[in-house]
């Protein structure tokens, strides 16, 4: 054994502590450093012949890189949709890693019972039936695909094909009709190859609004004489926190042929509070549903589920033809299951935090989030030289510049709030806008990290920051 390599086994217990120690300075701090650091070059070196050891390892690390990681984590990192990373979510995610399990199957481990629980849990939250078929994968991209993977061995059904067997070519053309598509979805219409082309955008009601009109996808399937198709429907768009109409959309199954997908990524969470749960009335009817976990679950990356009412067709399009893993059972493992063989038990930070928060602890983190967006599009509405593009509906806040809104002047707005050091924001287009939005996900986020965050946007705007409601 290498020299280092049996140090470090033998000390063990030290270094975890060390790694411990470093990880709760950082943690602890997170909310006081700025969210984005300076951008700093940091030139690579060469790889180690020996090595220095874990410990040296950690120190190498501490001096080089960490300085340079964003606050991610933290409370007032605003851009995309990020979550943190909650206390029992970090423990389990410490734990995945030491134990290690590569949860394919449930032969030799019981990593994969606790996925199922964890997932029968999921399934509660976002109020899914038993009908519902689920599994962990990385985030929302590939729980889109997954679903989509399944819509097109799907279609093939309704032709005679097995799509996965034959291959896409097979299928000949697929329409797939969606309102306002998250970016995810083209991409993995150009993995499995559909095509980017064959997504077609469906007219969405006025008013600003992101949701699709039903009656104009009524419309659209009408146009296709009874082709079979596939309908994305979104449970919480990425600008404006839109949902479709998912009751509407799933009645209509009953006059038109297609296959509906719910990409749910972080508005499934609506499902939680009692004020917004109607958001999500009719995902049931889904065929498949994507939910993003590392979003507002607060548990760390990677992390999402995809669930399905058609566990056949998922066996189908991703069974692992192999002596030595078996063939799928009554009850598949997961390697017949995602595009993954070997995968990370991602369950176990859900479960923790699931089993160490419940149901009561993670509406709380949801509704406060919702609270401090209004709060800060509120505080936004207020200063002259700001605009609100849209009500807040639930936990983004999008808003640009009052006078002229350039591209170059709302991203120089981005840039001054995120070199201020106090938050971080991503930009967007909505409304013919450039624009910027400020997504609320963090269980950690305050009302005084919302006022700061408002604070820093005001003072780049160039304007005094305007009272607030206490």
């Amino acid at each position: 054994m290498h020299p280092a390599l049996a140090d470090d086994l033998s000390r063990l217990p030290e270094l975890l502590q060390s790694a411990r120690d470093f990880a709760a300075r950082e943690v602890s701090g997170i909310g006081d450093r700025p969210v984005v650091p300076p951008a700093e070059a940091t030139k690579a070196r060469p790889l180690p012949a020996e090595g220095v050891g874990a410990e040296g390892a950690l120190a190498r690390f501490a001096e080089r890189w960490a300085p340079g990681f964003s606050a991610s984590a933290g409370p007032r990192y605003l851009g995309f949709v990020t979550g943190g990373a909650t206390p029992a979510a970090v423990t389990g995610d410490w734990l995945t890693s030491a134990y290690d399990q590569n949860a394919t199957g449930g032969d030799d481990s019981s990593a994969s019972a606790l996925e199922r629980e964890t997932l029968g849990w999921l399934r509660e939250l976002f109020g899914l039936g038993d009908a519902h078929s689920g599994a962990f994968v990385t985030g929302a991209t590939v729980s889109n695909t997954v679903g989509l993977a399944l819509a097109r061995e799907w279609l093939g059904e309704r032709l005679g094909i097995r799509v996965s067997d034959a291959g896409a070519a097979a299928l000949g053309p697929v329409d797939v009709l969606s309102g306002s598509p998250h970016s995810s979805i083209p991409k993995a219409l150009s993995v499995l190859g559909i095509g980017r082309d064959r997504l077609r955008t469906v007219p969405v009601l006025p008013g600003g609004r992101e949701a699709v009109d039903v009656a104009r996808l009524a419309d659209a399937l009408e146009a296709l004489d009874g082709r079979p198709a596939v309908v994305v429907a979104n449970a919480g768009t990425v600008n404006t926190v839109d949902f479709d109409d998912l009751r509407a959309i799933a009645e209509l199954k009953e006059r038109y042929d297609f296959w509906l997908h719910v990409d749910a990524a972080f508005g499934g969470f609506a499902a939680l509070s009692p004020e917004h749960a109607h958001l999500t009335a009719g995902i049931d009817a889904a065929d498949s549903v994507c939910v993003d976990l590392h979003k507002w679950l607060n548990v760390p990356y990677d992390a999402a589920v995809q669930f399905t009412r058609h566990q056949d067709l998922q066996v189908r399009v991703f069974h692992n033809a192999s002596p030595y893993l078996g063939l799928p059972t009554g009850e598949p493992d997961f390697v017949h299951l995602t595009p993954e063989n070997s995968r990370r038990l991602r369950a176990l930070p859900a479960w923790f935090s699931l089993a160490a928060y419940g149901r009561a602890g993670h509406r709380e983190i949801v509704e406060r989030n919702v609270a401090q967006a209004r709060r800060l599009g509120e505080g936004i509405a207020a200063v002259p030289e700001l605009r609100l593009l849209a009500p807040v509906r639930l936990n983004v806040v999008c808003f640009t510049l009052a006078g002229s809104a350039t591209r170059e002047r709302v991203h120089a707005l981005g840039r001054a709030v995120a070199e201020s050091g106090e938050a971080f924001l991503t930009p967007t287009f909505y409304e013919g806008a450039h624009a910027l939005r400020a997504a609320f996900s963090n269980w950690r986020t305050s009302e005084a990290d919302t006022d700061r965050v408002l604070e820093a946007v005001t003072r780049a705007a160039g304007s005094p920051r305007p009272a607030t409601n206490s």
